[in-house]
């Protein structure tokens, strides 16, 4: 599996932004799909991750509330929808697929594949 993330860009302060993740491949629908974001100099943090069938969802404290995570599995996209953002959202974002799909994980070791980033940079 190939991921293609997209999206990022720069943002004021309560603004929003939708990041993609385009997966190659036919089997997309049987991963997990999760997103993760990194600053410089700090480890990988779960953000929020999606099930397979897109039914279940989790999401870190620290977005809860503000982002949602979906999926078209006809598209083979995963989406990260983030709204209210603030300055602290600001670094760059993953895209990670698990092929446990019919659980959740939150370990970035745990993933299989992932995309290339993209970043998000929210000014106050």
């Amino acid at each position: 599996v190939q991921l293609q993330a997209s999206g990022g860009g720069l943002v004021q302060a309560g603004g929003s932004l939708r990041l993609s993740c385009a997966a190659s491949g036919r089997t997309f629908s049987t991963y997990a799909m999760g997103w993760f974001r990194q600053a410089p100099g700090k480890e990988r943090e779960f953000v929020a991750g999606i099930t397979r069938s897109g039914y279940v969802t989790r999401y870190s404290d620290s977005v809860k509330g503000r982002f949602t995570i979906s999926r078209d599995n006809a598209k083979n996209t995963v989406y990260l929808q983030m709204n209210s953002l603030k300055p602290e959202d600001t670094t760059v974002y993953y895209c990670a697929a698990d092929r446990v799909g019919w659980s959740i994980r939150e370990d970035p070791r745990e993933y299989d594949y992932w995309g290339q980033g993209t970043q998000v940079t929210v000014s106050s």
